[in-house]
């Protein structure tokens, strides 16, 4: 997308690196592209997350005032292992900068019990590693423990900036059980980088999680070879309980569907296309009203702009 993009890939910048593949990743790229297709050559390197110094270097960069180079960072330390939270918190709070965490649940589930691992464990939990230790044997069953972990996880990213942050997360089942192993998860400052993720979180998503139990869009590898859920059909429940959520919050309100997307979404996991649904369900079933300001004749009750108006029934 960057390559066909003309002032993208003007301004663009790829920072590719693999401990073992950075070679090849070199070759496929240069076999793709041509050599002008990025203005900026990109870079291709070989560290080992957790020990080089030049990522750390990178990472610990601090900005004054604007960023001139806003980074999107995809971290993938094939485990946890190199997971430094406050380092990663530190790069996070430069201006434009987002990342994308890849975790290995299933391994850090098990080292929380192992002490071990306590050194890596208090890079990636500094300040609430003893609370995850004491809570998780009040916690029934594994799921409720990687909820756990993964709210801490979240919680010390908050802490670390300490400024106004959206994280949303996406789950990878294992490919011979029901059972998580990964986690990708996504931090912005940005409400608009919040959500677009969601979006695109639930284009992927291929198995109809329920957003309202554990707030996280998941795939699940076994679905490939059987019956796919679509997003028109998956979430269902999701609309019922999304409608009930904004009825019970704008009950006899008049606004546009632009404001009200603007001011609830970035409290739940639900995306755009879930509002634009659960208002078309509240419309056709009586308890909203919607009309359009634009002369435009619209196929659809509902769209999430500021040409739609709505009001909500006090009933």
């Amino acid at each position: 997308m960057c390559a066909k993009d003309a002032l993208l890939s003007e301004k663009v910048r790829l920072l590719l690196n693999d401990k073992n593949y950075s070679a090849e990743l070199e070759k496929n790229f240069q076999e793709r592209y041509d050599t002008g297709a990025f203005k900026l050559k990109p870079r291709f390197g070989s560290e080992i997350v957790g020990e080089s110094e030049a990522i750390k270097n990178y990472l610990n960069k601090t900005t004054r005032g604007r960023n001139q180079t806003p980074t999107l960072l995809f971290f993938d330390p094939w485990g946890y292992k190199g997971i430094d939270t406050l380092m990663l918190s530190k790069f996070l709070t430069n201006w434009g900068n987002e990342i994308f965490l890849f975790v290995n649940v299933k391994r850090i589930h098990a080292a929380t019990e192992n002490e071990k691992f306590d050194l890596l464990m208090n890079e990636l939990f500094p300040t609430t590693i003893d609370k995850i230790r004491k809570d998780r044997k009040y916690k029934a069953s594994v799921n409720e423990r990687i909820k756990l972990i993964m709210d801490s996880l979240t919680e010390e990213f908050r802490k670390a900036i300490n400024t106004k942050l959206y994280s949303s997360a996406f789950r990878f089942q294992e490919e011979d059980s029901n059972a998580t192993s990964h986690f990708v998860v996504h931090f912005t400052k940005h409400d608009r980088g919040f959500e677009l993720i969601k979006e695109i979180y639930q284009s992927y998503d291929n198995i109809g999680a329920v957003l309202e139990n554990d707030n996280v869009y998941t795939f699940d590898a076994k679905q490939l070879n059987g019956p796919v859920n679509s997003m028109f059909d998956f979430g269902e429940l999701n609309i019922i309980n999304l409608s009930n959520q904004l009825l019970k919050t704008y009950k006899g309100k008049k606004l546009t569907a632009r404001r009200l997307f603007d001011e609830h979404h970035f409290t739940t996991a639900y995306a755009h296309t879930h509002y634009a649904k659960a208002l078309r369900r509240l419309q056709q079933s009586g308890e909203l009203k919607s009309y359009f300001n634009d002369s435009i004749n619209h196929k659809v009750s509902v769209l999430i702009n500021d040409n739609c108006n709505l009001e909500f029934a006090n009933g």
